[in-house]
């Protein structure tokens, strides 16, 4: 069955997976909204290299959604994280399908409209965690669930980037933009892996941040309290050396498990695995639009994570204080 795919935001995130979504026969980009007119050349000519058709730009979103109808069936959306919301409510009330990057929005309110119009709509939404469409992740919650890892006690995340340099002087480092700093950007990966595979709704939250002179956080860490009485820390470090990782360990009752935050390796009992996270989501995301798979990652998934995001916001502004989730 052919997708015929429109791309909001048309970015460097967009234009790395349209080198690979350009060139498979089950896709066409179609159309492309991009408030950059270099960004919009730019990703029309990776759709050229790939062996596609450019798709049809357009420079308003919302102009496209409403020019493409009968033309198109379904949007990935890579806008800066504020926008996230607005346009995800706006594809799916235009009647298209979406795929989300990540994360999913910015509030628990910009997640309950998602959510809301989702039930409206009807439309399917995946949210393109990597972690979320990890099969590693998956099976790693499935066993959870049978019971095989017995109780969970607590769960110790990290995640650590040199990306108070990397990202220095762009979008991600500017509030207005990103709605948070490292703790929201690579971070997010943690804490919505930590959401998946705890399985429970955080109720209580202590946090601190440290913006090390930057307007967004570099630093953060988090006490938490999950409704089924586990304990779980985290530890976002964005000023550091070169290079990306993170480990998250999940103390169960039986066994310890051990995971990164993109389900890129697992540890069960000190046997690691290592499995490819999906680096295609077009092709999690078309299974899904066709009943072959169940949506590993869901805006009700996307709701948790808003909440405990808005929880840590509102602790670290108050100096650490203890909020209810």
């Amino acid at each position: 069955m052919l997708l015929r795919l429109g791309v909001i935001g048309a970015g460097l995130k967009a234009a790395d997976y349209a080198q690979g979504w350009a060139a498979m026969p089950e896709v066409k980009i179609v159309a492309a909204a991009e408030v950059n007119p270099a960004a919009l050349d730019r990703f029309g000519k990776v759709c050229e290299n790939a062996g596609a058709s450019p798709p049809r730009p357009f420079g308003d979103a919302d102009a496209m959604l409403a020019a493409m109808r009968g033309q198109m069936d379904a949007v990935y959306v890579s806008t800066p994280h504020v926008l996230h919301g607005a346009n995800a409510v706006a594809v799916v009330e235009a009647g298209y399908d979406l795929l989300l990057e990540k994360p999913m929005v910015t509030t628990q309110a910009e997640a309950l409209a998602l959510q809301d119009a989702e039930r409206r709509t009807d439309r399917t939404i995946v949210v393109a965690f990597q972690g979320g469409l990890s099969p590693l992740v998956h099976d790693t919650r499935e066993r959870a669930r049978r019971g095989e890892f017995g109780d969970l006690v607590s769960v110790n995340a990290a995640i650590w980037e040199g990306w108070a340099h990397s990202y220095a002087g762009q979008w991600k480092q500017d509030p207005a933009i990103s709605g948070g700093g490292f703790m929201f950007d690579t971070g997010a990966h943690m804490m919505n892996t930590v959401c998946m595979l705890a399985d429970s709704d955080f109720v209580r939250v202590a946090a601190f941040a440290n913006n090390r002179g930057r307007m967004v956080d570099l630093v953060t860490v988090v006490a938490a309290q999950l409704s089924n009485g586990a304990l779980v820390t985290f530890n976002a470090a964005g000023d550091g050396p070169q290079g990306c990782a993170s480990a998250i360990t999940f103390f169960y009752s039986k066994v310890i498990v051990r995971i990164d935050a993109w389900g890129k390796w697992r540890e069960i009992a000190g046997a690691r695995e290592e499995g490819e996270t999906r680096d295609t989501p077009i092709q999690t995301f078309m299974a899904v639009r066709e009943g072959r798979h169940p949506n590993p990652s869901t805006v009700a998934d996307g709701l948790r994570f808003a909440k405990l995001w808005d929880a840590i916001k509102l602790s670290a502004a108050e100096n650490g204080n203890a909020v209810a989730v």
